[in-house]
């Protein structure tokens, strides 16, 4: 086993063919002197949807937020608030922070979507140049500067995914290293899988028959998993941890090469152009990435991810319960239509609605990965921020005021959960500056573009 530094818990053990994978957190096992040198690690994940959500605007009644501001408990989240989309989320009442009132400080230049998108994790400006669909964004992305504050000089990116098919008009939109430099997203969870657990560095004949299921990583480092778990200095927690980290490694095999396509398949969905079989996947890939993220978290592979679920102005055909909606983003104008004029879309807030239920939905199925995780002193959630959040206000009108942001986890007792806010209107890179410090430990107040107003949101912290 290879022990972390002083700068990174992550720990190692390496089997045949060189595999190398990486432990949960083991304090049982950290020498005196780096459990004093240490900070517990934090960690962030922002869920990305686009359109906006069915909330109060345009003359449209609310759909999404709940009733009344203050304090969120299960049994209101699942009665009073039983018809808003964020009720999918009662089992963690306690644990949410619902954050409304924030906005975008710049306009678009040309596309709202793609404006959004590009302040969405940023709250930099929109290039001039380019423009329109194009348009990028003019400063780094809050997940980048975790990754680059935090991060173990091994693995200095965070982890970028993405579900759902790219049309081409708008692709990725969330993660920036600096101004217009886009970091593109990794689609296929098995190609997420053999980075994080180190397969892309084996013979190949050994990481075939991986994928083939023929063996797993575990056989590859079954002797050294049995000598660490062993180790008479090792607590019953560690080792509960210990095996519940290897059960995942399985489970994730199993699961990609289950529920994937074949290679074949998927560079087939790649070159279509239309939507007549790719949306079928979407809600499987994304609970794929969802599973990797809370895996890379769980072995302190990175400190920040990012999943953009759907392309800039998402065009998927979401089935749900058995019915497959037109597109999302002719949804979200209320007509057939990508533009202002075409014939009107029956009941389309309702669907509109029914989406987002569908990413709560989704979201849940995040939170319940994180929770199911334990560490010395809880679970991962309580060690992590998750975000879900969305490159608009609302689509028919493309505000850029009331973005929606749904957290949930403490990031360590640093947020105030169990609360619903309204954050009075302020420029969202103030929520960014809190989750940062969050994150981090220490108190940032600069990100985002120099001519917003700093700080922080004092009523997301506890």
């Amino acid at each position: 086993m290879r022990l972390p530094s002083n700068l990174s818990r992550r720990a190692f053990i390496t089997g045949i063919g060189g595999a190398t994978v990486a432990l949960p957190f083991l304090p049982s096992l950290l020498p005196r002197d780096v459990k004093a040198a240490t900070d517990r690690p934090r960690y962030c994940v922002y869920v990305r949807q686009a359109n906006g959500c069915a909330q109060a605007d345009n003359g449209e009644p609310e759909r999404f937020w709940p009733n009344e501001l203050g304090q969120l408990t299960t049994e209101s989240m699942s009665t009073i608030d039983a018809e808003r989309a964020v009720s999918e989320l009662a089992d963690y009442a306690d644990k949410l922070l619902l954050v409304r009132g924030t906005r975008f400080g710049f306009p678009g230049n040309g596309c709202g979507h793609s404006g959004g998108g590009n302040q969405c994790l940023t709250a930099a400006r929109v290039s001039d140049d380019p423009k329109g669909n194009l348009s990028l964004a003019m400063g780094e992305s809050v997940d980048n500067r975790i990754a680059r504050e935090l991060n173990p000089a091994s693995n200095p990116d965070p982890l970028t995914l993405y579900a759902g098919r790219m049309a081409g008009y708008i692709n990725e939109v969330l993660s920036y290293r600096g101004p217009k430099d886009l970091r593109a997203a990794d689609r296929n969870p098995w190609s997420v899988y053999t980075k994080i657990v180190g397969i892309t560095a084996l013979p190949q004949e050994v990481a075939m028959k991986i994928k083939a299921r023929r063996t797993s990583v575990n056989d590859l480092v079954r002797e050294q998993m049995q000598a660490l778990m062993s180790k008479q200095d090792m607590s019953k927690a560690d080792r509960d941890r210990l095996q519940i980290h290897f059960d995942a490694i399985r489970d994730l095999e199993v699961e990609l090469l289950c529920e994937l396509p074949s290679d074949a398949d998927i560079m087939e969905m790649e070159a279509q152009q239309d939507y007549d079989g790719a949306d079928e996947l979407i809600q499987t890939i994304t609970r794929l990435q969802m599973n990797l993220i809370a895996f890379a978290f769980s072995c302190d592979y990175t400190r920040a991810a990012t999943l953009q679920i759907g392309d800039g102005n998402d065009g998927t055909q979401y089935w749900i319960d058995g019915v497959q909606l037109p597109r999302f983003h002719q949804i979200s104008h209320r007509i057939y239509a990508d533009g202002s004029e075409g014939d009107p879309i029956p009941d389309a807030q309702s669907k509109h609605h029914l989406i987002d239920r569908e990413h709560a939905k989704l979201f849940k199925h995040l939170l319940d990965r994180l929770s199911a995780l334990q560490t010395d002193v809880g679970t991962l959630l309580d060690d992590t921020v998750a975000i879900w959040c969305n490159d608009l206000g609302a689509g028919v009108s493309h505000t850029y005021n009331n973005i929606p942001w749904v957290c949930a986890g403490s990031c360590g007792g640093y947020l105030k959960t169990g609360q619903y806010i309204d954050a009075g209107g302020v420029t969202h890179n103030q929520f960014h500056n809190t989750i940062l410090s969050a994150v981090t430990g220490s108190l940032v107040e600069d990100f985002g573009d120099p001519e917003l107003e700093p700080g922080v949101i004092d009523a997301m912290i506890a």
